[in-house]
C-alpha cells in the first residue's frame, strides 16, 4: 500500500487521532449510530508536532525547550511562515485578520460568548424564606424523640412547597432515601427519569412507591457517589452557566463524602459552586453497628480543607432550621460564593424549643446553651456538638449532683467556623499593631467565664483542638480517634471516651490541674464510674 512512497510521504501520514477529516468522520458516524452506544478509538502519538526529540519519548513530559532543528521541523510541518531568522527567538506567529483561519476562530469566540472561558456571577438572585417559615423545627418537639435528618426532611418538604423557590430546590441521593426516612419525597416530587416509569416497581401497592416521572425533581443516582456529586456540581453551577440557579441537596452517609469524593469536593469549591452537602448518619459513635467504614469521625476535618465550604455539626432541629435558612440567604440571595456541608444524626431524642439569643451563635459556630443554674465553689465550661452534646448535658448534671460542681453549657455548631474566625483575627491583629487588637468569637464567649474548658465531640480530637489558641485559660479535648466499632452507643462513647461519665472525669481533672480540688476526687469518680484507668487507648486498639 504505501511501498511507492518516499520517507517523506510517509513521515506526512497523519495518525487517524491527528488527521481532522478522519476525527470529523468518526465523529459524525458515531452522531449517526443510535440504539448502541460508540467507542471511537483514535491513535494519537505522544509529544505530536515535536520531532524526534520528542515524539513517543517517555521523556516528553520534561521538554522544556526545542533546539533549532526541532523548532524548524515544526515550522515546516505546520507550514507557519517565519523565516530561519526569524524563528531563532521563537515568536509567537498570528496570522492576519483576513486569513481564513482567524475570520474562523473568531466567528466561534463569538459563537461561544466570548474570547476567555469567564464565570457570570451577577445571576437572577432568590429570596431566603424567613426562618418562621420552620416554626415546626423550632419548637420544642415535647415528648416525641426524632433526629435531625428527620427534621431536615420535614424542613426540605417545606422548602419543596415554597412559592418562590420551591421548584429550585433538588434533593440527591446516592440508594439511601428510605434509609433518611425520604421515601415521602418520591410521591410528592417524583425520581426524575428522562423516559419516565418503564416498569412496575416491587412496592408499587404502597402510598410512598418508587415513583419515576419525566417531570420528576428528585434526583436518585443509585450506589454512585461519584455521578451524584456530579449531579450536584452541575445543579450548584446552573447559576453561572444558565443564569438559572438552583439548590441541590446531596443528603449521604457522611462517611461517603469528602473522604469518598473529595477531588470533587474541592473541584466544587474552585468552580464556586452554591448548594448543599449533607452528611446523614454521622459521628462516629451515632452510627451504630456498622462497623470501621460507615462510622465517620473526620467528615468535618476534610469538610474544612475546602476554603469555600461552610460546614456545621448540628444538634437540635432548630439549629438545622437555622443553618440551612442562613445558607440559602447567604448564597442565593447575598450571592456569597460558598457551599454547605452539614451533618446529620440519626438518633432519636426530644428537641427543646430554640433559645431567643441562639441564632446568631449559631451561625458563629457557638453558643451558650444552658447556664449553671446556682453559683459554686467550682466551675467548668463544657463545650460539646453534635449527638455529643447530649452527653455534655449528661455530665452536668453529674457533676451538679454528685461533685458539687457547677457547669455552663456550649453548644457548637462549628469548631470549623470558629477556627476560620480565630484565624481571620489573629491575621488582623499582626497587620495592626497600632490598633486595640480584636476579639474572636470563642474568646468573647469564654473570656469572662470562670473554670476550665472542657470540649467533646463525636470527631476525632483535631476537630476540637483547632481553636485552643483562642480559648481562655485551661483547655481538655476529648474525641474518636481510632476505627469505628459494631457495638451499641453506649458501649461505643465509653469505648471512644467521650460518654458522659468520661466528661465528667475529664472535668474534674481539669480542675484538679488548675489546683481547685485534689487528686482524691477524680480517683474516686474514675472508680464510681467503673472506668478501667488502663484500658488501652482506642486509637490504637
Amino acid at each position: 500500500m504505501v511501498e511507492h512512497l518516499s520517507d517523506d510521504q510517509i513521515y506526512k501520514l497523519n495518525r487517524g487521532g491527528h488527521d481532522p477529516d478522519k476525527v470529523y468522520a468518526a465523529y459524525a458516524e458515531a452522531m449517526r449510530t443510535t440504539g448502541q452506544p460508540t467507542v471511537i478509538l483514535a491513535h494519537t502519538v505522544k509529544g505530536y508536532g515535536t520531532g524526534v526529540k520528542g515524539e513517543s519519548q517517555m521523556s516528553t513530559h520534561s521538554l522544556k525547550k526545542l533546539d533549532r532543528e526541532t523548532l524548524q521541523a515544526f515550522r515546516d510541518k505546520y507550514m507557519i511562515p517565519l523565516s530561519d531568522e526569524e524563528l531563532e527567538s521563537a515568536p509567537y506567529y498570528r496570522p492576519p485578520a483576513d486569513q481564513p483561519e482567524m475570520q474562523y476562530m473568531h466567528q466561534k469566540r463569538r459563537e461561544l460568548g466570548g474570547y476567555l472561558p469567564a464565570r457570570q456571577d451577577d445571576f437572577e438572585a432568590l429570596q431566603a424564606p424567613p426562618l418562621e417559615a420552620f416554626k415546626a423545627q423550632l419548637a420544642s418537639s415535647g415528648e416525641r424523640q426524632l433526629s435531625t435528618t428527620m427534621a431536615f426532611v420535614r424542613m426540605l418538604s417545606t422548602l419543596t412547597k415554597d412559592k418562590r423557590i420551591g421548584k429550585r430546590i433538588v434533593p440527591i441521593v446516592p440508594d439511601e432515601a428510605r434509609t433518611f426516612g425520604m421515601e415521602g419525597l418520591f410521591r410528592q416530587l417524583g425520581i426524575y427519569s428522562s423516559s419516565g416509569q418503564l416498569y412496575e416497581p416491587v412496592d408499587a401497592a404502597q402510598v410512598m412507591y418508587y415513583k419515576e416521572d419525566k417531570k420528576g425533581q428528585m434526583l436518585e443516582e443509585g450506589i454512585n457517589e461519584a455521578g451524584a456529586m456530579s449531579a450536584w456540581i452541575a445543579l450548584a453551577t446552573a447559576y453561572s452557566n444558565y443564569n438559572c440557579p438552583m439548590i441541590p441537596f446531596y443528603v449521604y452517609y457522611s462517611m461517603f463524602g469528602h473522604q469518598r469524593i473529595g477531588d470533587l469536593c474541592w473541584l466544587a469549591g474552585d468552580i464556586q459552586a452554591r448548594g448543599f452537602l449533607i452528611g446523614a448518619t454521622s459521628g462516629r459513635t451515632t452510627l451504630n453497628g456498622e462497623g470501621l467504614q460507615h462510622q465517620d469521625g473526620h467528615s468535618q476535618i476534610l469538610a474544612n480543607t475546602v476554603p469555600n465550604c461552610v460546614s456545621y455539626d448540628a444538634t437540635f432541629a432548630y439549629e438545622v432550621a437555622v443553618i440551612v435558612q442562613d445558607g440559602i440567604r447567604r448564597m442565593y440571595q447575598d450571592k456569597e460564593a460558598v457551599y454547605y456541608y452539614l451533618t446529620l444524626l440519626n438518633e432519636n431524642y426530644p428537641h427543646p424549643d430554640m433559645p431567643e439569643h441562639a441564632p446568631e451563635g449559631i451561625i458563629k459556630g457557638m453558643y451558650c446553651y444552658q447556664k449553671a443554674a446556682a453559683e459554686s465553689k467550682h466551675r467548668v465550661q463544657l463545650l460539646g456538638s453534635g449527638s455529643i452534646l447530649r452527653e455534655v448535658i449528661a455530665a452536668a448534671d453529674l457533676l451538679r449532683d454528685e461533685f458539687d460542681v457547677e457547669a455552663d453549657i456550649w453548644a457548637v455548631t462549628s469548631f470549623n467556623e470558629l477556627t476560620r474566625d480565630g484565624q481571620d483575627i489573629q491575621r488582623w491583629n499582626m497587620l495592626h499593631p497600632d490598633q486595640p487588637e480584636r476579639e474572636c468569637h470563642v474568646t468573647q464567649c469564654l473570656k469572662d467565664q470562670p473554670g476550665p474548658v472542657i470540649a467533646t465531640s463525636d470527631y476525632m480530637k483535631n476537630y476540637a483542638d483547632q481553636i485552643r489558641a483562642w480559648v481562655p485559660g485551661h483547655y481538655r479535648v476529648l474525641g474518636t480517634d481510632g476505627f469505628g466499632r459494631s457495638d451499641s452507643r453506649q458501649k461505643l462513647r465509653h469505648f471512644f471516651e467521650v460518654d458522659r461519665y468520661f466528661i465528667t472525669v475529664a472535668a474534674l481533672k481539669s480542675l484538679h490541674d488548675e489546683g481547685s480540688i485534689t487528686a482524691d476526687l477524680v480517683t474516686k469518680a474514675i472508680q464510681r464510674f467503673g472506668i478501667d484507668p488502663e484500658k488501652p487507648t482506642p486509637l490504637k486498639s
